[in-house]
């Protein structure tokens, strides 16, 4: 996944504002992330369907978007933590450190997770976990439409070494 962040003061708003300002300006984000960045300052890490959109609106609203960065997401079906121990086996076999992860059950048997390495360790993760990107396979939850638990999208992880 590519993802932008930005960086806001650390007022229990700003988040709020931020993410509404950003849908309700038509940026379809699938997924974001908020943590300290820093004595009174919070970083949001956005990860959207269209980044020219996002950069483009954050702009208009007076934001600083950081460069293009990259993370992944996994997702699968069950509960979280045999697959996600199975990725970081995969990884700390590689000798790759993880930077960040955040794994949740999303109901109806399914689970998503994201995780992020350090950029000179992306290409080789991506190797690693056979990791594959085609948004089109990502579901626009606002359209109402979703995909049968057992259906997983074709970007998620296969070949179990």
């Amino acid at each position: 996944m590519d993802y932008h962040y930005i960086v806001l003061d650390d007022e229990p708003s700003a988040a709020a504002a931020a993410l509404a300002t950003l849908w309700g300006e038509g940026v379809n984000l699938v997924g974001f992330s908020e943590f300290p960045h820093g004595p009174g300052k919070t970083q949001l890490d956005l990860i959207a369907h269209d980044g020219r959109a996002l950069a483009k609106t954050a702009s208009d609203m007076g934001l600083t978007l950081s460069r293009v960065k990259t993370g992944f997401v996994i997702r699968g079906e069950g509960t979280p933590a045999p697959a996600v121990a199975d990725v970081l086996q995969r990884l700390a076999r590689a000798n790759i450190h993880v930077t960040s992860l955040q794994a949740v059950a999303a109901g109806a048997g399914r689970f998503g997770a994201m995780l992020w390495v350090k950029a000179p360790d992306v290409d080789e993760a991506a190797r690693v976990l056979h990791a594959t990107v085609s948004w089109s396979d990502l579901v626009d939850e606002t359209s109402q439409e979703s995909f049968p638990a057992s259906d997983a999208p074709s970007w998620a992880m296969s070949g179990r070494e």
